[in-house]
């Protein structure tokens, strides 16, 4: 066995210090390329890539025609790319996090607080509502951090004696970011391999947003010299094209009953049928190398209780940081939910589910911290939100794309959420934790007790880290009240 480290992440001022060569440019273009060769070559991996450090014009006419003539785009994804991504506001950073396969780490509106800093859409051309916007942008940050210290005080006199003052703040600013508008700027770290940097800029030149527009333009020229051969496809297609332009509109331009009410805030859309029969029965096709169906007419044949005591089995060793295995993926839950901006910050996370987000909408309500009426500040809370309706309402007119800006944390949007089971156990333990951020806990509480109802097996040891133990207890027959 001979494993040798190829390479890693460096940081680009370090890569200014290595010696410039034209012949041999800084590039990961030449590790893509020698990997490429791997399946067509007898030499070993090392001498790969020592060729292709040598004959970099080679290695990139090597990349271009296996992606583009082959069809081979796997290759770009051992090219891998860090940014820093600074004053974007956070409207924006939403459609920059929207792809599965890409590390992000985000400026906590939760832990860090914030300074006014926001983004003024360059779609408002007319100075009177630039105007007017920053007004109620300014207004809104006022609001936050009157806020700030209107719960701070309050929950200072009533949290128990030895409790830090730096716990006070953290708990002040949590509730009241619900107060910031869209347009508030943060700053983003993005580790991102180049067959998904290329996803992520057709993605942003086919955005609405300006704001995303430039900032995918930005990357792009990051880049384009030091990997031209792995961004080949920066634009979008026309298949893209017709999907944000032609069938949205063909699809607006059909008329729905109008709906009563905005719905529930969390509904279980066709909830898994035998979910905890279907996770045996593929046990069962391994074990006993038989076909899905008939190990599932086997199953299904079995008693509560025999099918229990195997669950229970298989969970007996299980701990909080254990993963159940892949047989839990078959059960499959879709939720259509109506969650807040800042819920989304945190949902939005979970990038292995399907999550599909639509617009934020006054007429979806908002969401208000509990903390807001004790701490005296309700009522001004709902006229800084009539302010950014306001706001919002007179954008919609004559800039619609830039309209969502104006509106805040607290308000919502209605995004379909799809897990199977095994995803259900890690969202759990993350957002029913007791530290975990009260909003996306209430959401977790709902689609959990819809998991549990469906699925009373397979959950039997779903809940968050902070439960685990009581729960574990109770299912183990330390406690006799737990039924499934």
């Amino acid at each position: 066995m001979d494993i040798r480290l190829a390479g890693f992440n460096v940081d680009a001022e370090i890569l200014k210090l290595i010696p410039s060569d034209p012949a041999i440019p800084v590039t990961p273009e030449t590790i893509s390329a020698a990997y490429a060769r791997i399946s067509r070559s007898n030499h070993d991996v090392t001498q790969l890539r020592k060729r292709s450090r040598k004959e970099v014009a080679r290695s990139r006419a090597s990349n271009s025609k296996i992606i583009f003539e082959m069809g081979h785009h796997s290759i770009a994804e051992h090219a891998v790319f860090n940014f820093d991504i600074m004053g974007i506001s956070r409207l924006a950073m939403e459609e920059l996090e929207r792809l599965r396969l890409v590390s992000y780490t985000e400026k906590s509106q939760r832990y860090v607080k914030l300074n006014g800093d926001f983004t003024v859409p360059e779609e408002i051309t007319d100075p009177r509502l630039r105007s007017r916007f920053m007004e109620t942008v300014e207004a809104l940050n006022v609001f936050y951090l009157k806020a700030c210290a209107a719960i701070e005080t309050m929950i200072s006199g009533t949290e128990q004696t030895g409790t830090s003052p730096q716990s006070f703040s953290e708990k002040a600013k949590e509730d009241a970011r619900y107060g910031l508008p869209l347009a508030t700027r943060g700053q983003l770290g993005m580790t991102i391999n180049a067959r998904n940097l290329e996803h992520l800029l057709r993605r942003t030149a086919n955005s609405s947003i300006r704001e995303v527009r430039k900032a995918g333009n930005h990357i792009f020229n990051l880049v384009r010299d030091i990997a031209p051969s792995l961004l080949l496809f920066p634009e979008p297609s026309p298949f893209e094209l017709a999907m944000a332009t032609d069938f949205n509109q063909a699809v607006r331009n059909i008329s729905l009953p109008v709906e009563d009410a905005p719905g529930g805030e969390v509904t279980l859309m066709n909830p898994p049928e035998k979910g905890d029969d279907h996770i045996l029965a593929a046990v069962f096709t391994h074990v006993h190398s038989v076909s899905f169906t008939v190990a599932l007419e086997f199953v299904i044949n079995l008693s509560m209780e025999r099918k229990r005591e195997l669950f229970r089995v298989l969970f007996r060793e299980m701990r909080f940081f254990d993963t159940p295995p892949r047989e839990f993926e078959l059960p499959d839950f879709t939720f259509d939910t109506v969650v807040s901006a800042a819920c989304y910050a945190q949902l939005k996370r979970h990038r292995m589910a399907t999550l599909l987000p639509g617009p934020y909408l006054p007429s979806l309500g908002c969401t208000t911290p509990e903390a807001f009426v004790p701490s005296g500040i309700h009522d001004e809370f709902l006229r800084m939100i009539e302010k950014s309706e306001s706001m919002y309402n007179e954008l919609l007119v004559h800039f619609p794309s830039a309209a969502p800006y104006a509106l805040t944390n607290s308000h919502r949007r209605r995004v379909i959420v799809k897990m199977n089971l095994r995803e259900m156990y890690h969202f759990s333990r993350l957002r029913q934790d007791e530290h975990a951020q009260w909003d996306i806990r209430h959401l977790a509480d709902r689609m959990i007790q819809e998991v549990r109802r469906h699925t009373p097996l397979g959950a039997m040891l779903i809940c968050g880290k902070s439960d685990y133990t009581e729960l574990y207890d109770t299912v183990f027959n330390k406690n006799p009240i737990y039924r499934t």
